[in-house]
């Protein structure tokens, strides 16, 4: 399997539809989780920007949120 790498700027501000393809969840979800502080965001005008570095620290809390979840579940089963 073939993988492609872009290089970016933490700093860079990605769109709302960049940001949701990046974590693999839907615009609207997306929109959902900036409104309720999950990710911090500016809003120059009519379009939400995040910033790059926010949604990877987002995707790596949330990864490790759910490996522990999975952990647990594998503890209780045990």
């Amino acid at each position: 399997m073939r993988r492609t790498v872009t290089i970016a700027a933490l700093y860079h501000r990605l769109t709302t539809q960049e940001a949701a393809e990046l974590l693999g969840i839907s615009r609207p979800t997306l929109v959902k989780v900036l409104e309720d502080g999950e990710i911090p965001y500016e809003q120059p005008g009519r379009h939400r920007r995040i910033k790059l570095a926010d949604v990877l620290e987002f995707r790596d809390q949330r990864s490790s949120k759910r490996r522990e979840a999975l952990d647990r579940m594998v503890e209780i089963a045990e």
